[in-house]
């Protein structure tokens, strides 16, 4: 009889769960062979009446230990094939009992790798999965929290209630269950009690999609449900390096490239309207676009203008658009703002199929403190270092990864070999690479420990970056992995094998500072700072660079691009085109934030878009005609981009005429040995007969005016080019006497025949 089946120690763990405090829930749960009988054992909160159904037959649970703890006895092992009737409050439903499947979802082989930090998969076992168990469709939970007292499934399949689903917890700090009764869509998070019996309400940190803000639940979400087209893409990218090829970046923040109005929503497959999501309170009446929008607006217009690459800021998951993506919450999820995974899936597939490379802003560097996020994920300092001094950016109010740890590398560096194996991404640019590598950045003294040698280096930082991108380069070695790292680190684009960080590019800031210095000054005062646009090829083999005007210098009243140049608007206009041409004729790869491209006049705003009306004006036209004739140029002319990291693809003419403010120089290619002369004028004095050593005599076709008038300039120039003079200069036999336009950088090919 099933009375004889009172037992004090149930009664205990019964009142274990009552309180949430149970992280053995399968000791008393599920089938049970116990006292020559075999007892089923559920735990429904609640429940006013609870019956199993067992081969054709119905067997009664009785509450006799605990009034939510239903048991029966059944003549035989039922294993996982039997269903449970619950009643309660009114409503009766029948489900499959989530404690009869007892067997373990990580194994010993998975625990090991994620222990040691090199399970580079294992997003495949952490997180909610849609699996079948034992003939039975449902939702596999697994969450590493070592420090937990208990932890349940909570959702709306529950209430949000935490007393219902109570989690396996199993070696290594790994918790578990199975949920035969949950669907791909269904919403929830994981209730943490801490030992000190806290309790936290966590999205999980695995989750492959979450709620759109503000709300912040994880939604269960199908993977490898996708098919996608790019195979000879992906082929052709692995095959090669990357970084001998032409690369020019648009960098861009999607929900602030363009809006839609709220009326005009966008319609599913079916016909029906998705519900808009606002793109900011400060514009109201309009909203994000949508994946699928993105696709077909962004991609056209990227490929117009030339763009090898799209760069965009994070979209990992993240709770306020005020951060720009770079507080992410959800590491493993597309930010639900514009869509579904698979969305994004089909845009990088579409990217791809227009020969465009997408690449990611990845945040390894910091966390935000959000609830629901990683922050004192169990009660304890899990993922962030105990130590603010070591696990914290005041100034930015983030947490740091603790790098020393390995199941947080794990985290990280499976989470970048994710994009790209889930989502075929085909480079990263890492955030902040400074703010990792030194203890002590923007931090006083006293507010920083020394590392183990009594020096500033990160060493567990630079090792996780080591590691990271051995390990991309390891499943892609077509990647691409830009550092945005603004010191003097040695070797940040070196092999990890010869002490390097591994990295392939890394962002020109310093180019970058000198360049926007020197053009935010009147052009007469530019004589005394001539260095400022010669010094970067002093240093410009030591990295493999890429010469970046990103988002941060057209922000915080900095004035985007166009008002940062001296002058009425002709010279504003003018100094632009002359800045963005010296930048795609100088050694590096090239990233332009998007609105420069036209030159947006006020400066980035989140919550806003484009000046999308300034292109009804011929100057701003102009403006893009350049960028993208620059960006065909580009391409066509190896001589701009194949020897970008080998001495032999610059040489200066002449980089010493201060007085005028002008510089020429050699770009050249090792395969033909073509070159293009290169010669700029940074003031708006107009030259009409410049003399420019050249190393043959012949004649040198003008293939780029930054004056031209297709680009809004005064239309100066030589005519198509110049037949040599004999005459000495620049330690030359021949020259080039050339006009010189005002503000521009004019470009010339020498040609066997006029």
């Amino acid at each position: 009889m099933i009375e004889t089946i009172q037992a004090d120690w149930i009664k205990s763990e019964a009142i274990n769960l009552e309180n949430c405090c149970n992280d053995n829930p399968l000791k008393i749960l599920g089938p049970h062979f116990y006292e020559e009988q075999w007892v089923i054992r559920v735990w429904m909160p609640e429940a006013d009446e609870v019956k199993i159904n067992f081969k054709n037959n119905t067997y009664k649970a009785e509450s006799i230990n605990h009034k939510w703890l239903f048991e029966a006895i059944l003549p035989e092992n039922p294993n996982y094939n039997y269903e449970i009737n619950i009643s309660r409050g009114g409503i009766t439903h029948t489900q499959h009992d989530p404690w009869s499947y007892r067997e373990e979802w990580m194994g010993e082989v998975d625990r090991h790798l994620f222990a040691e930090g090199n399970h580079h998969h294992i997003w495949e076992k952490m997180g909610a999965h849609l699996i079948e168990e034992k003939n039975q469709k449902g939702v596999m939970f697994c969450i590493w929290a070592p420090n937990a007292k208990s932890i349940s499934i909570i959702g709306d399949i529950n209430s949000w209630d935490g007393r219902h689903h109570p989690m396996q917890k199993r070696l290594g700090g790994i918790w578990e269950l199975f949920m035969p009764t949950m669907q791909e869509g269904d919403t929830y998070k994981y209730e943490i009690r801490t030992q000190q019996g806290h309790i936290y309400e966590k999205a999980d940190p695995y989750g492959f999609l979450h709620e759109i803000r503000p709300q912040n639940g994880s939604i269960v979400s199908k993977l490898k449900n996708f098919n996608w087209n790019d195979s000879s893409w992906i082929s052709n990218r692995d095959s090669s390096s990357q970084i001998n090829k032409p690369i020019s970046v648009y960098e861009m923040h999607l929900g602030s490239w363009l809006h839609e109005s709220t009326d005009n929503k966008y319609l599913e497959d079916n016909g029906e309207p998705r519900d808009p999501v606002p793109a900011a309170d400060l514009k109201p009446g309009t909203r994000l676009l949508t994946y699928p929008e993105l696709t077909e607006k962004l991609i056209p217009y990227v490929k117009e203008r030339g763009f090898t690459h799209i760069e965009l800021m994070p979209i990992s998951e993240h709770p306020f658009d005020g951060s720009w993506g770079y507080q992410v919450t959800g590491w493993y999820a597309p930010t639900s703002r514009f869509g579904t995974p698979n969305e994004f899936r089909e845009f990088v597939n579409k990217c791809h199929e227009e020969g465009i490379g997408v690449i990611l802003d990845w945040v390894p560097g910091h966390f935000p403190k959000d609830k629901h996020g990683l922050a004192f994920f169990d009660g304890c300092h899990l993922y962030e270092h105990g130590d603010s001094r070591i696990g914290e950016h005041k100034e930015w109010g983030t947490l740091i990864f603790n790098y020393s740890r390995n199941e947080v590398r794990n985290f990280l560096v499976a989470n970048l070999v994710y994009w790209f194996e889930e989502f075929h991404i085909d480079g990263i640019r890492v955030d902040a690479v400074a703010s990792m590598l030194y203890r002590d950045y923007l931090r006083p003294d006293g507010e920083w420990i020394p590392n183990e040698n009594g020096g500033n280096e990160n060493i567990e930082a630079v090792k996780f970056l080591q590691q990271a991108n051995h390990v991309l380069f390891q499943h892609f070695p077509g990647a691409l992995s830009i550092a945005e790292e603004s010191t003097t680190w040695p070797m940040v684009t070196k092999p990890t094998d010869m002490g390097g960080l591994g990295f392939n590019l890394k962002w020109n800031m310093g180019w970058m500072h000198d360049m926007l210095d020197y053009f935010e000054i009147d052009p007469w005062f530019r004589q005394f700072h001539q260095n400022s646009v010669t010094f970067s090829i002093t240093y410009n083999y030591t990295e493999n660079f890429m010469l970046a005007l990103s988002h941060d210098e057209v922000v915080h009243g900095k004035s985007h691009l166009l008002h940062k140049m001296p002058g009425d608007d002709w010279k504003k206009y003018a100094n632009t085109r002359a800045l963005l041409t010296y930048m795609w004729t100088h050694p590096g790869k090239k990233t332009i934030f998007m609105g420069m491209e036209f030159g947006q006049r006020q400066e980035w705003n989140v919550w806003d878009d484009l000046q999308w009306e300034l292109l009804e004006f011929e100057p701003h036209k102009g403006i893009r005609n350049l960028i993208d004739d620059l960006n065909a140029l580009y391409k066509n002319e190896p001589a701009l981009w194949k020897n970008d990291f080998d001495p032999y693809g610059f040489q200066w003419i002449d980089c010493n005429d201060k007085s005028n403010s002008v510089i020429s120089f050699m770009r050249r290619e090792n395969d033909t040995n073509e070159w293009l002369v290169v010669v700029a004028n940074f003031t708006p004095n107009t030259h009409g007969s410049y003399k420019v050593g050249v190393p043959v005599e012949g004649f040198y076709k003008e293939i780029f005016n930054s004056d031209g008038s297709r680009y809004g300039g005064s239309n100066k120039g030589n005519m198509g080019g110049k037949e040599t003079i004999n005459y000495n200069i620049h330690d030359y036999q021949n020259a080039l006497e050339l006009a010189l336009p005002p503000l521009s950088v004019s470009i010339f090919k020498h040609q066997s025949k006029k």
